[in-house]
């Protein structure tokens, strides 16, 4: 079986998790739907290599999703329990028992990663301590141990709510920034060879300089080979 692939922004949606009632705003979670799963079962195996089944176990209803081994044409299968919604007690429970057996499989485990999200609500949106927002998700990037690494969150009108893209596209940009001073950085014996043949004081401690900055800030210290050079060239320059 192929990797399961991370979740896209159209397949994740947003709900409030706690309520911050002093400062009117709330937190947002971010979760998929049953729909979300099975398109990517489908996606991933193929709608007739995967099965689901609905069971109790000591008044808990549970859900088994079996994955087909085209190989050795065995199911292989992974089962969680659900809680009841709020709305539809028992259906809630079935879809909830489906979406965790999911997570097992590893559809949609990613969101765990996700930042706590803080969200400052309108008056018009905390509606008399019931704050109503319709939030989805605009972008969503992951790092390579499948962490989410940048998240935008616009309400209905467009609006960003919630950014961690543009700290994250900083964050990177510093790193291309430093990665390419650091290939500017010259192999130490190079280095010791402009430092012997450094002809004054002003050029010893130019050159020290750049070394600071490039090994100093971006690599390892410079060795006591260049510290015992470094002061060697200064004797023999020494200040005018």
């Amino acid at each position: 079986m192929q990797p399961i692939r991370t979740l896209k922004a159209s397949e994740i949606d947003c709900r409030i998790g706690q309520v911050f009632a002093a400062k009117k705003a709330v937190s947002v979670l971010l979760y998929k739907d049953a729909r979300c799963d099975m398109a990517i079962l489908d996606e991933l195996v193929g709608p007739e290599n995967w099965q689901r089944e609905h069971y109790e176990c000591k008044g808990n209803l549970f859900c088994r999703v079996g994955i087909k081994n085209n190989t050795t044409g065995e199911w292989v299968w992974k089962a969680d329990c659900g809680v009841e919604s709020n709305t539809e007690a028992v259906k809630g429970e079935s879809s909830d028992a489906f979406k965790r057996a999911c997570v097992n499989w590893g559809i949609g485990r990613e969101l765990y990663t996700a930042p706590f999200i803080y969200i400052q609500c309108t008056d018009k949106e905390w509606n008399n301590g019931k704050p109503r927002l319709d939030l989805s998700v605009m972008a969503i990037t992951y790092n390579e141990q499948r962490e989410i690494d940048g998240l935008m969150i616009i309400d209905k009108d467009g609006d960003v709510r919630f950014d961690m893209c543009s700290r994250v596209k900083a964050k990177k940009e510093e790193e291309v920034k430093t990665e390419a001073l650091d290939n500017e950085v010259k192999p130490l014996n190079e280095v010791l060879q402009e430092l012997r043949e450094c002809r004054s004081r002003k050029e010893i401690l130019a050159l020290n300089n750049q070394v600071k900055m490039y090994y100093g800030q971006y690599a390892e210290h410079p060795s006591q080979e260049y510290l015992s050079l470094l002061n060697d060239m200064c004797k023999a320059f020494p200040k005018a």
